[in-house]
């Protein structure tokens, strides 16, 4: 298998995905930059979290329209598989990769910490090694992760089953109380039609090490190497 992930100026956890992508690979993944369009054929796109352009104008705007996502854009068209995380999903949904849009956080503050999350579905090559309904702890770190959607959008992507995972407590409830920004239906992350493009806030590659204090995040990693290699 071979990855690549793109990197944008404010990028800051692309580094991150790399070593966890090199720990399940067995090898780096190419590290491409936003202005390179002319990368090498691989099984697998990150769009890492971060600060893209700084934030500026709204969160992956800017970024969605460099000269690599172009090229995301196209191949994702084409089957490739497209991880796109917290920054990455805003990106992806500027970029019309994956529906809806990430608001600001509905108490207006940067979130933190870690977070209880319900698996929706095994049903894809990104979460193969997880259980429906298995509850994993994943971190998150954003100031716009507020997942929106009109009504209509969100009874389709629940219909056909493009949910990829709910903010729930420790139980599997889904609830407000365990939902830390305000997102619609307590949604973390949404596959496009599809299914080779995930988007979702929470942070794998921050739990992909045993030495990070858990491994919940290295299993969708796993999941994805061992279904493209």
């Amino acid at each position: 298998m071979d990855a690549a992930v793109i990197v944008f100026p404010g990028s800051n956890c692309d580094r991150d995905i790399k070593v966890a992508l090199a720990q399940s690979m067995g090898k780096e993944p190419h590290m491409v930059w936003h202005r390179d369009a002319d990368f090498p054929k691989v099984d697998l796109i990150v769009l890492p979290g971060g600060f893209s352009y700084g934030d500026y104008l709204r969160c992956g705007a800017m970024a969605a329209h460099s000269p690599a996502m172009r090229e995301v854009v196209a191949r994702a068209g084409k089957g490739t598989r497209v991880l796109a995380i917290c920054n990455g999903f805003q990106i992806a949904t500027e970029a019309g990769l994956l529906p809806g849009a990430l608001m600001r956080n509905a108490h207006l503050q940067y979130v933190c910490s870690d977070v209880n999350l319900r698996i929706e579905t095994n049903q894809t090559e990104f979460m193969a090694k997880y259980r429906p309904g298995q509850v994993v702890r994943i971190p998150v770190g954003h100031a716009d992760g507020n997942y929106q959607a009109d009504e209509a959008t969100l009874d389709r992507l629940e219909g056909e089953g493009l949910v990829a995972l709910r903010y729930c407590d420790p139980n599997g409830t889904i609830s407000s109380a365990a939902n830390p920004n305000g997102a619609a239906r307590n949604i973390a992350g949404v596959y496009n039609d599809e299914r080779n493009v995930l988007g979702l806030m929470p942070h794998p590659e921050r739990l992909s090490d045993a030495a990070l204090g858990g491994t919940d995040g290295r299993l969708m990693i796993d999941s994805l190497v061992e279904a493209l290699s």
